[in-house]
This record gives C-alpha cells, sequence and structure tokens, in this order.
C-alpha cells in the first residue's frame, strides 16, 4: 500500500524560508511523476512543482526562481525548498506521485492534482 507523508509546514514572516518534506512508503518508482500542489483556502488546487524519472522538474511561474523540488538518493522522501516566501503562497501544500508516468515534467504539472496517489498535505501561512 503506498502511503505519502508531508512534513515541515508552518507559519513564517514573508522573506523566510520553508523546507517540505514527502515520506514515501510502498511506492515502487516505476516511471515515476512526483511532485507537489497547493490549495489555498478559495482557490483551486495548482501544481507548484514536479519532478519526473529522468530527473527532469517544472515549476509554476510564480514560485520559479524561489522554490527547489529535490529528492534523496534512495528517492524515498521528496523535498520542497521554499525560499523568499511571500503572503501568497500561504495554502495547503499536498505532495502527489504516479507510477508508470509518460509524461513530461510540464505536462505531469498540469496533471498533478489527479495523480493516484496523494498525502494528507501539511500548511504553509507567510505573514506579511
Amino acid at each position: 500500500q503506498v502511503s505519502l507523508m508531508e512534513s515541515g509546514g508552518g507559519s513564517v514572516q514573508a522573506g523566510e524560508s520553508l523546507r517540505l518534506s514527502c515520506a514515501t512508503s510502498g511506492y515502487t518508482y516505476n516511471a515515476y511523476c512526483m511532485g507537489w500542489f497547493r490549495q489555498a483556502p478559495g482557490k483551486e488546487r495548482e501544481g507548484v512543482a514536479t519532478i519526473i524519472s529522468d530527473g527532469r522538474v517544472s515549476y509554476t511561474d510564480s514560485v520559479k526562481g524561489r522554490f527547489t523540488i529535490s529528492q534523496d538518493n534512495a528517492k524515498n522522501t521528496l523535498f520542497l525548498q521554499m525560499n523568499s516566501l511571500k503572503p501568497e503562497d500561504t495554502a495547503v501544500y499536498y505532495c502527489a506521485a504516479q507510477d508508470w508516468c509518460r509524461m513530461s515534467a510540464i505536462q505531469a504539472l498540469r496533471g498533478i492534482t489527479s495523480f493516484d496517489y496523494r498525502g494528507q498535505g501539511t500548511q504553509v501561512t507567510v505573514s506579511s
């Protein structure tokens, strides 16, 4: 059984940093796509960053240059380093994964909210 568990959320001031982690278990990493999406109150879910099997990544425009997606060497933890946080980054952040994924990183970013597996989410609150 696949499970994803996020951690690392919290409340910070604008300009500060947070690092989100997503611990995976039972995930077989077969031609995978993984990433993060977020949902702010009253807004649609939004893909934030994705990484695919060949290491290619993609980011939504609003976080480019500020956020970095990465994995540990064993590929059992996914990270999202978030720097220069802004109040508009406030949301619940979810990690998600898809097996046998043939999408490009950009396609995965668009489709991440429909991935087969997702965690419970972690709250990120950025105050001005």
